[in-house]
Formats: C-alpha cells, structure tokens, sequence
C-alpha cells in the first residue's frame, strides 16, 4: 500500500515552521515527488524520509515557490550515490525553465530524463518507473501559468483466494503465478485461469493533487472517487475570494465543495498564505461543507 507524507503545506514563501506545498509518495520502495520548492531536500530529511528512493519527479507549473528547491534536491540525490537515472516530468513550457535550474549542478551522477506533458489537454501515462499499475492522469488548470494536476490511480490485482485453490487441488508452487495473472497448466493436464481462485477485482487507489488554480469545474472529475484530494486553500476566509479569483488561487472553502462534489474520501487543505498563520482555525466550518476535511500541517502521514 502507497505510504504518503505531505512534505510542507505553505504557498509562496517558506516560513520557520512551514515548508512549501510538496508531496512524497512511496509505493514498493520506490516513490514519486510532486513539486520541489526552497528546502525541499530538507524537509525530506526532517520527516524521515529517503531521497534515493525517487524515482519520479511530477511539477505542477513553474512558480518559484514550486521548483526553486530543484537544483539543492538533485544535487543531494547525488550525494546518497545514486547513479540510476531520475525522471522529472512538467508542463511542456516548464522544461526550458527546469533545464536553467540544473545548469548550477554541473555533472550529477546519474542522468536526467526530462519529459514534457501537454498543457491544452488532459493526457494519462504509466509510470512504469514506478510500478507498471500505476497510472498518472494529468489536467490543465487555471492559473496565471501553464499548471497541471495530477491524478495518481494505483491498480491492484484481485485477492487469492487460497481456499479456492485448494479446493481445486492446486498444488502451492503455482499459488504465486495464478495471483500474478498467469494461466498456469497442471502435472494433470487441466488449464487454470486466475479467475478461478482469485477474488472480484479491486477498485484502484487515487490521490490528485492539485494546487494554484480557480476552482474550475474540471477538477470535479479528475478527483471523482479520491482516495486522498490534496488540495490548495490559500485563505479560510470569504472576503478573500475576490482577490483568490484575481491571482488564479481559491479558497478552503472553494476546495470542500470540489471534494464533496466529488465524492472523495477524505480532503487534505493545503498551499496556505503566509498571512494565515493558524488555518486550523477554520476547520470546524470547513467540515459543514465537507466533513472529511483535515486542515493538514507539515509532515501529515497516512497509508492508503
């Protein structure tokens, strides 16, 4: 099961008990970052996490808040030896900035792959450096740059069933193959499909992730049927919402409807001001609208 961990929760500047909004999510020792802001690398660190396990770097768009922590990242990722190569993936017009960023690594260990996602158009890929389950749907948002969400949809096989493979005499040595999806033929001759001993198949596990944008209607889809919606809230408050409408950001207020529309399993608020220094405060009104909602703070941590 994926384990994630909410490196910070802050928007447009890191503040002395506030990281800026990244997540870090693992999955079979492998993980994948969204977003790398100033401090990054050492959030990582402080949360007892391991930069050598990236293997996918996912950038929303190409504010400073959201990629200036690249170059002390890499540089860090090299220094744990690594020497297999890093997949950083962005908004097509983000690739020119992001190769600037590395132009002060010099020489890094291991190659960088660098790979741009299409920014007028929803777009889906595997991420087989990953697992080969594990499908990442893109969409274009609203704001003042080329920004994407993401979707991160984790299938998984259907449980076996032992009771059902020993019923039919399956001797133990073909359990681990039949699980796998294999069809697998007997020393008796008989040809046993997975179906036969394995359960009815698992709906997949969802995050999105989505930040810096209006609340357009779009982002209802891509987070249908979440798992976990990580969402920005850069105010708690409604005189706001004028000025959030203007700078392309919305509300917490703004983000519970879109997780209630939804039918998300549990919302994470997150991207806040630095003029909001205690946002929890809002959270008993924001579970009127949504009552699943966590006002998250730095190093939130949950296994889905």
């Amino acid at each position: 099961m994926p384990d994630i961990c909410l490196l910070g929760t802050g928007g447009m500047l890191p503040l002395k008990d506030r990281f800026l909004t990244s997540l870090y999510a693992e999955y079979n020792g492998k993980a994948v970052l969204i977003d790398c802001g100033e401090g990054t690398q050492v959030a990582i660190a402080k949360h007892g996490l391991k930069m050598s396990k990236i293997e996918l770097l996912l950038i929303t768009h190409c504010h400073a808040d959201h990629v200036t922590g690249l170059p002390g990242l890499l540089l860090s990722i090299g220094n744990s030896s690594r020497t297999e190569p890093l997949d950083i993936a962005a908004p097509e017009s983000c690739l020119s900035v992001i190769g600037s960023l590395m132009s002060v690594c010099g020489a890094l260990p291991y190659e960088v792959r660098l790979h741009g996602l299409p920014e007028d158009k929803p777009y889906e890929f595997a991420a087989e450096m990953i697992d080969p389950m594990l499908k990442i749907r893109t969409l274009p948002l609203s704001h003042r740059v080329s920004c994407l969400g993401y979707s991160l949809s984790l299938e998984r096989k259907p449980e076996f069933q032992p009771q059902n493979a020993k019923a039919l005499g399956i001797p133990v040595e073909y359990w681990k193959r039949l699980h796998a999806g294999e069809t697998v033929t007997l020393s008796d001759g008989r040809s046993i499909a997975p179906e036969a001993v394995t359960g009815e198949k698992r709906p997949p596990i969802k995050i999105t992730y989505t930040t810096d944008t209006l609340p357009i209607a779009e982002l209802k889809d891509l987070a249908e049927s979440s798992d976990l919606f990580i969402c920005e809230g850069m105010y708690g408050s409604s005189d706001k919402k004028e000025s959030m409408n203007e700078k392309c950001h919305m509300l917490m207020q703004d983000a519970c409807s879109i997780a209630a529309a939804a039918n998300v399993k549990r919302l994470w608020l997150t991207h806040y001001s630095p003029a909001e220094k205690e946002p929890s405060v809002y959270e008993e009104e924001l579970r009127e609208i949504f009552p699943q909602v966590t006002v998250t703070e730095d190093g939130a941590k949950i296994t889905l």
